[in-house]
């Protein structure tokens, strides 16, 4: 099975408190500026993050899951240049650092941009804007890379984005355990020295490494909503459950579908997400209704399936190459 519908617990088992068909409902709260849709264990805020941030508690955020709109073209993008894109990210990385408690993570989520053919690695332009702040100190440039996306004809295709993240200050939550991932051999044994004979490996499984392999959301993706943008909610649940502690807090800024909403909820974490564009904000609170209500389809963090043995689709037609070119 490639995808389930979840119940209402977190995903390693944890009950959240007062989850049941009931809680389906939310509380619609007027503040300056914005709309706050108020759940349980989170909220969903129609407004600008700008606005929205600073009326967040100092030290109340755990961590920082965000994918910010770059400039493709989308109704909702922000910046229509690198030079807005970089504004935009100093703006709210700025509003939103006093709101991360000490020991917090803050991750951004970005790709390239591309034009007439050039790239420009966005998670560039992200560094420097949080090198502004000597406490945040950059732990790992994770890679989620996937299998599908658009084919281009004068440069390799496109295949990843990245993650930056980094920790306020060098005492922080990390829970390698809570995401480790199947050994590859996992009987392996030491061949030598005082463990000789006896396995090699971890039994919760291995560190996934920098390098994440996790299907993004396409049209035939379970999670697929209307948004043309999101991320799978395995790689912000993955985040969540690796830098915060059971019941910590994840915001995210630019909440699009809100699959950071079902992350933390899916980890047993509580949630702040705003989003600007009314039509995504209410999309984002169908989801979380589903979540509540035990039938909202989320994918398992599982490797993508292989095409082997899969019907028509993976059979070679005669005439395509096999892998070998002929020599002349």
């Amino acid at each position: 099975m490639r995808f389930s519908v979840r119940p209402p617990v977190g995903a390693a088992g944890r009950q959240l408190e007062n989850v049941g068909q009931q809680r389906t409902s939310y509380a619609s709260v007027e503040y300056k500026g914005f709309t706050s849709f108020e759940f349980d264990h989170g909220r969903v805020c129609h407004g600008d993050c700008l606005v929205v941030i600073p009326t967040l508690a100092d030290q109340s955020v755990d961590l920082l899951v965000t994918s910010p709109p770059y400039f493709i073209g989308k109704d909702y993008d922000v910046s229509s240049s690198i030079a807005d894109f970089r504004e935009m990210v100093q703006e709210v990385q700025t509003a939103v650092y006093p709101k991360i408690r000490d020991g917090g993570s803050v991750c951004w989520q970005v790709g390239c941009h591309v034009t007439e053919g050039m790239m420009t690695p966005l998670d560039f332009i992200v560094h420097d804007a949080c090198s502004a702040f000597p406490e945040l100190k950059l732990r790992n440039r994770i890679v989620w890379t996937f299998g599908h996306g658009a084919h281009a004809k004068k440069r390799l295709s496109g295949r990843y984005e990245t993650v930056l993240w980094y920790t306020k200050g060098d005492e922080y939550t990390f829970d390698l355990d809570s995401i480790r991932v199947p050994q590859e051999y996992p009987g392996k044994k030491h061949y030598k020295g005082p463990n000789q004979g006896s396995f090699s490996g971890n039994p919760r499984g291995k560190n996934p490494s920098d390098v994440w392999s996790i299907p993004n959301v396409k049209a035939n993706h379970v999670e697929k909503t209307s948004h043309p943008c999101q991320f799978p909610v395995a790689l912000a649940a993955r985040l969540s459950k690796a830098l915060t502690d059971d019941g910590g807090t994840v915001l995210d800024p630019f909440a699009g579908a809100g699959s950071t909403a079902i992350a933390a909820l899916e980890a047993g974490r509580q949630f702040i997400c705003i989003e600007i564009e009314k039509d995504y904000c209410d999309l984002s609170v169908s989801r979380v209704q589903k979540w509540y209500a035990g039938n909202l389809r989320v994918r398992e963090d599982v490797p993508a399936m292989k095409s082997e043995g899969q019907g028509a689709v993976s059979e070679r037609p005669p005439h395509f190459w096999n892998g070998a070119r002929e020599c002349d």
